[in-house]
């Protein structure tokens, strides 16, 4: 027991006196932060150093999304029957206007013919009442006449008038059957036409991708069954999600850079072209439309992306690594070099934007250098000393990159 204790009081003496060793040797006389202030009486410290540079900066936001078809066009048939053939397939381009489907037509043919049999029908008992027109007409003058001579009754007269009068009413009622059986004949030379389709979407873009096919040759249609979805991808449209604190950055028109994983080495150019006024009440976040240009139609609907929109740029910031930034007393701030005494100075900044390693500072007195490695062991005036770079191993440069 002795032993022990004997041993235990030998341990707490030497440690004791490891502890002044090192005391003495840090502050080797008189009060330590007077020193500090001072910038004397100090070993210096080894630290590590980056340039303050003026510059422009750039504050851009990222987001995931998916990449949506600019347009969409569903071919679809107006009336039913079997499908004869499809001219276009599944990635094929179509023009505005070409025929991409048939339908059988040989009802709407006999439907044709039959409008065209009653029209000719139709158009002889127009003729057949305009010759009853004109001889009741012409009876209706001879009566009229042999009244004048005191020769015809009254009522021969009043039988020829009304007579004259049914003959018009029918001519009338016949030319309104000619029009009528015209517009039946038109209605089915249109149903006929229906029978092959085409591709009339709206919009200024002449050319689109087949994006889906839903049925085959030979198979039974209905009226406005869809047979195909026509894509317009160039350009070709993003959509991401952003929340309340992004949302007041964003507006249209401001530049988009967007990158995929089929494509991981490119990057694809575009802009913001629609906010959406409302949050989802669910998600609350609001949707973000973006024009991404596609000419040679790499980009396809569906594929996941990675959107940075090109928020603000400052065009002559104050910039220092952002490995220099550091805090004290609940403050943000620099220690900048003092190049002729070998001290440092402290520096509160106001932070800005962040990029690549690089942090928009606003203060007083921010040129010169300023340590980026080594802040944990300085306080305001304290020595510093800087190695060569060249003996340090991946020594970082002034953006905080290794070399």
């Amino acid at each position: 027991m002795k032993h022990t204790s004997w041993s235990l009081i030998t341990l707490f003496v030497v440690l004791t006196g490891l502890v002044f060793a090192g005391r003495f040797y840090l502050y080797p006389s008189g009060n330590s932060e007077a020193r500090v202030k001072k910038g004397k009486g100090l070993n210096p410290v080894p630290v590590e150093v980056g340039h303050i540079k003026q510059g422009s900066i750039h504050l851009r936001l990222t987001f995931s999304g998916s990449l949506e078809a600019r347009a969409e066009f569903v071919v679809a048939p107006k009336i039913g029957g079997r499908l004869l053939s499809l001219g276009v397939d599944l990635s094929d381009t179509v023009n505005r206007g070409q025929l991409v489907a048939e339908l059988d037509s040989d009802e709407a043919f006999q439907a044709v013919l039959q409008a065209r049999a009653d029209l000719a029908v139709a158009r002889a008992t127009q003729i057949e009442k305009q010759s009853s027109l004109k001889i009741a007409a012409r009876e209706f003058e001879r009566i009229n006449r042999l009244k004048q001579k005191g020769i015809a009754s009254d009522s021969q007269y009043d039988s020829a008038m009304s007579n004259q009068l049914v003959k018009r009413s029918l001519l009338e009622v016949a030319r309104a059957q000619v029009m009528r059986e015209k517009s039946l004949l038109e209605a089915a030379n249109i149903r006929l036409g229906y029978s092959k389709v085409t591709a009339d979407w709206p919009g200024e873009d002449d050319q689109r991708l087949v994006a889906e096919r839903y049925v085959d040759e030979g198979q039974t249609v209905s009226a406005n069954t869809p047979l195909l979805l026509i894509s317009k991808l160039e350009p070709i449209t993003g959509i991401v999600h952003t929340t309340e604190k992004d949302y007041a950055s964003l507006s249209p028109g401001q530049p988009v850079s967007l990158t995929t994983d089929a494509y991981p080495t490119e990057i694809f150019y575009g802009k913001v072209d629609r906010i959406s006024p409302v949050f989802n009440k669910t998600t609350r976040q609001a949707r973000i439309e973006l024009a991404i240009a596609n000419p040679e139609l790499k980009l396809k609907p569906g594929m996941f992306i990675r959107a940075t929109i090109d928020v603000r740029t400052i065009a002559n910031a104050t910039l220092v690594p952002e490995m220099a930034i550091t805090s004290r007393r609940d403050q943000t701030g620099v220690f900048i070099v003092n190049e002729k005494s070998l001290t440092v100075s402290w520096h509160p900044v106001t932070m800005g934007i962040i990029e690549d390693r690089q942090a928009q500072v606003e203060g007083n007195g921010l040129s010169g250098r300023v340590v980026i490695l080594g802040q944990h062991l300085l306080e305001n005036g304290s020595a510093i000393s800087i190695p060569d770079p060249k003996n340090i191993k991946n020594y970082p440069d002034t953006a905080g990159k290794d070399k």
